[in-house]
């Protein structure tokens, strides 16, 4: 058993995140865990001081671990703790705190009673990741087989962990961050964020100038854009008793200040944003998509209980589908083209009549990189928006990336549905 001592309160404590994997290098799977751990921590009071990557190679993975050793506070690895030949975090672990592997019974029970529960045989293969170093605490793995370690020396901690995400983001919210907040006096760090639509980054920061420049010293904002959107966050560090009264009075100005572009207030999606509304007035949404392709029903999707508010879709590529399903006039199409005011009012019209909703939102646009034209160049996108007082179009030209203008288009429809449930007045 580790002893561990509480350290005295630090302004700030130092971090380092080393994800190993030859095919994180390669760009084979792309790194999503440093920049969740770095979220992580910085919300606990941790700064993180460098993001690196290291391939498989046993001494540059020791090189890099013992440089960040030397640097930083605390050191948060992931990856190579699988069951083949080129995991060798393990290994080169043992070589560093200069210990060797013993089994941990309890990951051995636990993995024994993971491969029985899914009615498979623990390998020897599988078997061999219960073997940890005789230097570090074990964490336990509840979504996974690899336990993590918990290594601290010399006032310096290092955590290694899992590089599949869910089994890590676990491990960080069950055991490291509780544990590091025992370990360290941790400063307490406050982070409230608006999210903002419609107004670019730089115009923002115009807008912002003076009331940002006013702000005391502990106070910072940031600015997170993308497509589509750019959240703010207002972060207050070492926080006292009475920053929670100041923290609130100051969102309330920020939001005053941006209030034409705001969209929600607190870290949830626009998706999520939106269902809260639908939900608590008890109305429901459908969707007919052209040039977004199934995206906007994709991300309400992804928001737990949404079945509750979100009744279904049509993703209406072709023009005989719009006619067809959705009752848009061919003769429409023919004479203005798909991309036009009418046909995404008919095509909004026609999805709500179809499913019975309060709202619904229609896409009909030109998303690239070909198809443009003089008059209705690669950008363009018509959007409409049909509820209880009417139905609304309007047309927008984001550009010539495919994959921003599908983005963009998603955020604007979700905007233009929030105000109109808003200036509906319905509660």
């Amino acid at each position: 058993m580790i002893t561990e001592n509480i350290l005295p309160h630090l302004c700030s404590m130092n971090a380092e995140i080393i994800t190993i994997g030859d095919e994180l290098l390669i760009g084979q799977v792309i790194d999503t865990n440093s920049s969740w751990m770095a979220q992580r921590l910085n919300e606990a009071g941790v700064r993180v001081v460098r993001k690196q990557t290291v391939g498989d190679i046993p001494a540059q993975m020791t090189g890099v671990i013992k440089e960040a050793l030397v640097r930083s506070d605390i050191v948060l690895l992931t990856g190579g703790l699988g069951p083949t030949k080129d995991d060798k975090t393990r290994d080169v672990l043992c070589a560093i705190y200069e210990c060797g592997l013993v089994v941990d019974e309890q990951t051995l029970a636990r993995m024994e009673a993971y491969f029985s529960a899914r009615g498979r045989v623990l390998s020897d293969t599988n078997r061999d990741q219960a073997n940890v170093p005789d230097k570090c605490t074990t964490i336990p793995n509840h979504h996974g087989t690899a336990p993590g370690m918990w290594f601290d020396e010399n006032g310096r901690i290092l955590v290694s962990m899992p590089g599949v995400p869910y089994e890590m983001k676990a491990m960080m919210d069950d055991f490291v961050i509780p544990r590091l907040r025992n370990r360290f006096a941790l400063p307490e760090v406050v982070h409230h964020i608006l999210t903002t639509m419609g107004i670019p980054e730089s115009h923002l920061s115009d807008l912002l100038s003076k009331w940002e420049s006013e702000l005391p010293t502990r106070y910072t904002l940031a600015y997170l854009p993308s497509p589509g959107l750019v959240r703010l966050r207002l972060s207050c560090y070492d926080a006292g008793t009475n920053d929670s009264s100041a923290m609130a009075h100051l969102m309330d100005d920020l939001a005053s200040l941006v209030q034409p572009y705001l969209f929600s207030r607190g870290d949830s999606a626009p998706e999520q944003a939106i269902g809260e509304m639908l939900r608590i007035r008890n109305q429901t949404i459908s969707v007919a998509e052209s040039c977004t392709g199934g995206y906007i029903s994709h991300l309400i999707t992804t928001v737990p209980g949404s079945s509750i508010w979100y009744m279904g879709s049509s993703v209406s590529y072709d023009n005989e589908v719009k006619s067809t399903f959705l009752g848009v006039d061919a003769d429409i199409i023919r004479s203005q083209g798909a991309v036009s005011e009418d046909v995404a009012r008919a095509m909004a019209e026609g999805i709500r009549s179809k499913l019975k909703t309060t709202w619904s939102i229609a896409t009909t646009g030109i998303a690239g990189p070909g198809g443009g034209s003089p008059e209705k160049p690669v950008g363009t996108v018509w959007i409409a928006l049909s509820g209880p007082f009417g139905t609304q179009a309007k047309m927008f030209r984001f550009g010539d990336n495919r994959l921003r203008n599908i983005q963009m288009t998603a955020f604007m429809a979700f905007k233009m549905l929030r105000d109109a449930i808003t200036e509906s007045g319905s509660v």
